[in-house]
């Protein structure tokens, strides 16, 4: 069989530390590494510096055509076992639900969730006992998110399928890890939408995406179903399983408010 691996968000930030880690050997020997993102100049970048085999798909996956290009091609060779897949594709915007408007909102829901389910699928056709899935979840999946409410949801979405994808695969060896990280500095706050939303759901501050990468791929080896690199966050992962998500949501408020005055 000829090992892949497939990143979609290829392109910055935590997509391309992906790329850069499993080329270093980090999830195990590959023969080749799909690279998907729309932007082909950085595609290329990548492609330079890996010494790993790249292929690179410049797609955007909010479009139907993509899955087809992907499928077509997985179809192609049927040596293929995709031995990792990493969802790591999406985008959020903050503010309010009506200030994003229909248009901001339902391109989160495509490509956060869609895009992600539709990957899958076709992924998981091509895969064998030891293939694992990585699906960038967030901190802002633990409890609803006002100020951020779409975003969050979407991110709930990704942390649930997870769990129940794995406990379906699980018997057949292929595991799914859900990637609960805090915010991290790459070109997602580059154009958040309102800036006030940001500054009061940031104060639980930033997390380096090699960090955060290097966590995800060691927790997916394992077969674990969620990773929370963080150990603030890991606190905040079991309070809002045991407490009331009202209670959570007033308390994230409150710190938020907090830390935005103190910073005023």
């Amino acid at each position: 069989m000829r090992n892949i691996a497939i990143v979609t968000g290829a392109s910055s930030g935590v997509g391309r530390e992906f790329i850069r880690q499993l080329n270093a050997g980090a999830g195990g020997p590959l023969d080749e590494i799909w690279a998907i993102a729309r932007r082909q100049d950085r595609l290329d970048a990548i492609k330079a510096e890996s010494k790993t085999p790249v292929r690179d798909f410049a797609l955007d996956l909010t479009d139907q055509a993509s899955y087809d290009v992907i499928e077509k091609e997985l179809a192609e060779d049927e040596t293929i076992n995709v031995q990792w897949l990493i969802n790591s594709a999406g985008f959020g915007k903050y503010g309010d639900f009506t200030q994003i408007g229909e248009r901001g909102n339902a391109g989160m829901v495509r490509l956060n969730c869609l895009a992600l389910v539709q990957m899958t699928y076709h992924a998981l056709l091509r895969m064998h006992e030891g293939s694992r899935i990585v699906n960038l979840a967030s901190v802002a999946a633990l409890v609803p998110q006002p100020g951020i409410s779409v975003y969050g949801a979407t991110k709930r979405f990704v942390l649930d399928l997870s769990m129940a994808l794995d406990e379906e695969l699980g018997p057949v060896g292929i595991h799914v890890t859900a990637v609960c990280p805090k915010y991290m500095r790459t070109e997602f706050l580059d154009r958040p939408g309102d800036q006030h939303a940001v500054d009061k759901t940031t104060f639980i501050g930033f997390e380096e995406p090699r960090d955060v990468v290097r966590e995800a791929l060691a927790a997916a080896v394992r077969g674990r179903q969620v990773c929370v690199p963080s150990w603030d966050m890991k606190v905040v992962y079991v309070l809002a399983k045991i407490l009331p998500a009202r209670f959570m949501v007033a308390g994230e408020r409150f710190m938020g408010d907090w830390t935005t005055e103190r910073l005023t």
